[in-house]
């Protein structure tokens, strides 16, 4: 087993991967829906979405990104909108239509859905996009999901029991219609060969499926195989089935940790360990400067700061004063503050704080944010990327604009050429596929090693 110090050590992809995240389709922010130049309606739109892939397409992005997570409304949906799309496949569907190149990742939970039925949507998909699609598997785990479905949230064995299962089973299914099964000979009259169309017949403690599953490989034979987490858990099923984990890390070191982790399990499971690709997020305002890009990001956050004060005192160990947010915490404040231990934000806040930036500003700054935050010119988000995947941190990012409207377009112009022009982010599809797309390897069916 090759130790920490080694893997550190191991070379990185020459090149990143660079995913878009579309969750409502407004933007990562909660006030994008708010904003000048934004179609408030757009919720709905699935034209929207598609000229947003195609920006995204533009930029030579290897995919998009979209999280689903059917769950209670929210609380606050009378000021915000909700997270998510309509509905992540038909969604992917009517931007399968309209591009040709990027990757079309959707997840679908192995806890509430049926193995026949993701199989079949996601394979689809994939002969609809020409090989595109990407699953990403993960198990649910909010009771406002299972109270959706009218059932209890599993235990995490029972969960993780079950998103094994599903996983291996989708993947037999999707492998049930031979590579050479298709015949469809006008002159013979033979369509198929029904010896290459096998049943699967499989029943494990949680799923079972007769099989076969009715749809003839896609031009990458079947999807990729997505995770998103960051657990023991997360490990074991990523290790054993994933191309890409959808991480989220906010330091080096932490991001390097978990990729290195997600690389033993992979050795572990006897694949390669570069068959695994991790991409924490990244979230952007890109302006021409840092001003326009704060005041940007406080027309976004509009009423919400005032609420976060309570929060950032927590991370800081200071005293604020919420009346005061125009003014820059005072030496004495700083001089006795301490990031918390408990949340690893803590550190990039106290560092923009001691740079004497208002509190308002702090908080634009995105400290709070789930996500590290680039809030500024296209360049810093540039040496952000590179500083992260030269260090071994990062096979590339999965990237949430503020607003989607522009923030996509804004990405595509002032951070890609940049990394383009250091060599660290391709200038053309090396193929048409997600398979080709990832380097990821052939596959079809189940992975023989596991």
């Amino acid at each position: 087993m090759m130790n920490a110090l080694e893997d550190k050590i191991t070379p990185i992809r020459k090149q990143m991967l660079i995913g878009l995240h579309l969750g409502n389709g407004y933007g990562s922010q909660p006030g994008a829906w708010r904003m000048p130049g934004v179609d408030p309606k757009s919720y709905t739109s699935f034209d929207a979405r598609v000229k947003q892939a195609q920006a995204a397409e533009r930029g030579k992005f290897q995919f998009i990104f979209l999280p689903d997570g059917p769950g209670a409304i929210l609380a606050d949906i009378e000021s915000e909108s909700p997270a998510f799309n309509l509905d992540v496949m038909m969604t992917l569907a009517a931007v399968a239509r309209e591009t040709q190149y990027i990757g079309l990742v959707a997840t679908g939970s192995t806890t509430f859905n049926e193995p026949f039925n993701l199989a079949r949507q996601f394979k689809a998909l994939d002969i609809m996009s020409h090989g595109r699609a990407g699953w990403n598997a993960i198990t649910s785990s909010g009771d406002d999901v299972a109270a959706n479905y009218g059932r209890r949230i599993p235990s995490s064995e029972d969960r993780y029991g079950r998103a094994h299962e599903v996983i291996q089973l989708i993947q037999s299914l999707w492998g049930s219609w031979g590579k050479d099964a298709w015949v469809h000979n006008t002159e013979s009259g033979q369509f198929a060969k029904r010896e290459e169309i096998i049943s699967i017949n499989l029943q494990g403690k949680f799923v079972g499926s007769r099989g076969p599953l009715y749809i003839p490989p896609s031009e990458q034979g079947q999807p990729i195989i997505f995770h998103a987490g960051g657990s023991p858990n997360t490990h074991e099923l990523a290790g054993r089935f994933a191309n890409v984990v959808i991480g989220a890390a906010f330091t080096i070191e932490d991001a390097r940790d978990q990729r290195n982790a997600f690389r033993e399990a992979a050795r572990r499971f006897g694949r390669n360990p570069d068959e695994i690709n991790y991409i924490p997020g990244l979230m952007t305002t890109i302006a021409k400067d840092r001003r326009t890009a704060l005041d940007r990001r406080i027309l976004l956050g509009r009423g919400s700061f005032t609420k976060r004060i309570s929060y950032l005192q927590q991370m800081l160990g200071v005293p604020l004063d919420a009346s005061r947010l125009e003014d820059p915490i005072s030496k004495t404040l700083l001089e006795n503050a301490r990031p918390s231990r408990y949340d690893p934000r803590s550190a990039h806040a106290l560092k923009i704080a001691q740079e004497g930036w208002s509190v308002r500003d702090i908080l634009a700054h995105g400290v709070i944010d789930y996500h590290p935050v680039i809030v500024g010119p296209g360049v810093e988000a540039a040496d952000h990327m590179q500083a992260w995947f030269e260090a071994g941190a990062a096979d590339g990012f999965w990237v949430s604009p503020d607003v989607n409207s522009d923030g996509i377009d804004a990405f595509v112009d002032e951070v890609i050429p940049i990394l383009q022009e250091r060599g660290l982010f391709h200038k053309e599809y090396a193929g048409k596929t997600l398979r080709e797309h990832l380097g990821a390897p052939d596959q079809y069916g189940v992975d023989p090693r596991i």
